[in-house]
């Protein structure tokens, strides 16, 4: 009995409301850092649009930061488990943002 209320004393309850549940979608990150934060700017960049607004950002502390880097890690390990190798595609000379998103190019 002691430990069952020890228990939930630690516990938190999390509260997703619904327009947060929806999510926002993304396709570019861009991460940046302080020495006392890290900023993940999530972006959503779409073709022939050559502006792209900031959708999301999130400030974490380093600490979080290693552990977001951890629980990614994770999750991915475990993704490639069930699914296989998740592709990584960089081209020679770093990371490039995809105009074309992998899909035909356009022609006039």
């Amino acid at each position: 009995m002691e430990e069952e209320k020890k228990s939930r004393k630690n516990q938190i309850n999390i509260e997703l409301k619904e327009d947060v549940a929806q999510g926002t979608y993304s396709n570019l990150a861009i991460i940046t850092h302080s020495s006392s934060e890290f900023v993940l700017d999530f972006v959503r960049v779409m073709p022939g649009i050559p502006k792209a607004e900031v959708k999301s950002r999130v400030i974490l502390t380093p600490e979080h930061a290693k552990r977001l880097l951890n629980a990614l890690t994770d999750n991915i390990q475990k993704y490639e488990k069930s699914h296989g190798p998740i592709k990584h595609i960089e081209p020679a000379g770093g990371t490039v943002i995809p105009m074309n998103f992998g899909g035909p190019t356009g022609q006039a």
